[in-house]
């Protein structure tokens, strides 16, 4: 048996040129439904799954502050613990007054007493009154203060630890001469955070300097 194309061959490019198209079409409808399908799950998703998570975080929440609003005092233990929370901050920002008394051993001249020596932490001023030899021993004191540094024990930084340093007020008499100093320091002397040591000038012979110093302390103080 004998077969005969006698379709010409424009016809046969047509024929499959919309078979390509039906296809191309089927194929593009599939996608398309697939991504119809999956934009419909997520919406479903944020609409649904999501709003019902954040009503069941809502409802947590307002369930423990219920509980919380039924704690007797709640807001006195909260002030409490804010207030311990800031007592380490609180304590490194406080002066160490107890370095005084060595700088004093350090910078009263060996012939002056110290009577009363008040410090004002707030204002940063320190005034001492005492009892000295003679008045060149109270401006040997005076010096001294003025051109003590402090140098911190890495080294990183010096400067002076006093300045306005002033001889408020002194009397004399035959044997003694009665004293007032007032002077500004530097509140780093005083930082618990800082490590220093005062660098005295060798001008005078202070008490941490002589074997057996007479009391440095010779009243009250505050």
């Amino acid at each position: 048996m004998i077969q005969f194309n006698l379709l010409p061959d424009v016809k046969q490019e047509f024929i499959k040129a919309r078979r390509l198209r039906r296809t191309v079409s089927l194929a593009t409808t599939v996608s398309a439904s697939v991504a119809i399908v999956i934009l419909l799950i997520l919406f479903g998703i944020v609409n649904g799954a999501q709003k019902k998570y954040i009503s069941d975080l809502n409802k947590d929440i307002a369930k423990y502050s219920d509980q919380l609003k039924t704690v007797q005092d709640l807001d006195k233990i909260l002030t409490i613990q804010n207030q311990l929370n800031s007592l380490t901050g609180l304590h490194d920002k406080k002066p160490v007054a107890t370095r005084l008394f060595g700088y004093m051993s350090s910078l009263t001249p060996a012939r002056a007493g110290i009577d009363v020596l008040t410090v004002d932490f707030a204002t940063n001023t320190i005034s001492i009154e005492g009892t000295a030899d003679s008045l060149n021993t109270v401006n040997q004191f005076a010096d001294s203060l003025k051109f003590t540094d402090y140098k911190l024990v890495d080294g990183s930084n010096s400067a002076r630890a006093f300045s306005g340093v002033v001889l408020q007020s002194f009397t004399r008499d035959a044997t003694t001469t009665q004293y007032q100093l007032d002077a500004t320091f530097d509140p780093a002397i005083f930082d618990s955070l800082q490590d220093l040591t005062l660098v005295v000038p060798n001008i005078i012979s202070t008490r941490s300097e002589t074997e057996k110093p007479e009391a440095l302390f010779q009243g009250g103080q505050e």
